[in-house]
């Protein structure tokens, strides 16, 4: 593994279908479009998107990829690291506008991100934590791999106060599905 953080280390990647190249400020209002997506909106609330999606793109913390097929942004991918030894692993999380879904593209990101991480970055375990209720999200996951490890109550607040429950999911390094 490299010495340089997670963002730093960023590069673009390839899947099968998808192109994932890092964001830079010129994909803001590409963001911002995702980010208020009906389809999006209802997983990711967010309390101010124009903030978020320029947060997005100039995060200096995170991995930040911007999620292509045929040259569109369809969505992002995100990944951060636990650097700690004893504690070492990834997370990452995605999003896709209504565009994008259903077609095999979120998975083909996922596992473009979760190769980089286990084979350039080391990570021995990756981690996904989706809505307990997000059923489509957890099949997406479940077929590039990831397990289901446990529930974590009322995990994430909603815009109108409410909380609602977590999916805690992992991967292992040889896991990953193709």
């Amino acid at each position: 593994m490299g010495e340089a953080g997670i963002h730093a280390a960023i590069e673009p990647l390839d899947g099968r279908v998808v192109h994932l190249r890092p964001v830079e400020p010129r994909d803001k209002a590409a963001v911002l479009a995702i980010l208020t997506d009906p389809t999006v909106d209802q997983w990711w609330q967010s309390a101010d998107a124009a903030a978020d999606a320029e947060e997005k793109v100039r995060d200096q913390e995170l991995a930040v990829w911007a999620i292509e097929s045929d040259g569109e942004v369809v969505g992002f991918i995100q990944a951060d690291e636990e650097t700690e030894p004893m504690y070492r692993h990834a997370s990452i999380d995605i999003v896709l506008a209504g565009a994008g879904q259903d077609r095999g593209l979120g998975s083909d990101a996922l596992r473009a991100v979760c190769r980089w991480l286990f084979e350039t970055r080391g990570h021995h375990r990756i981690t996904i934590d989706p809505a307990a209720h997000n059923a489509r999200a957890i099949r997406a996951y479940e077929r590039v791999g990831f397990k289901r490890v446990g529930i974590l109550r009322q995990y994430e607040g909603s815009r109108d106060g409410s909380w609602h429950d977590g999916l805690l999911m992992d991967m292992l390094a040889g896991e990953l599905r193709d």
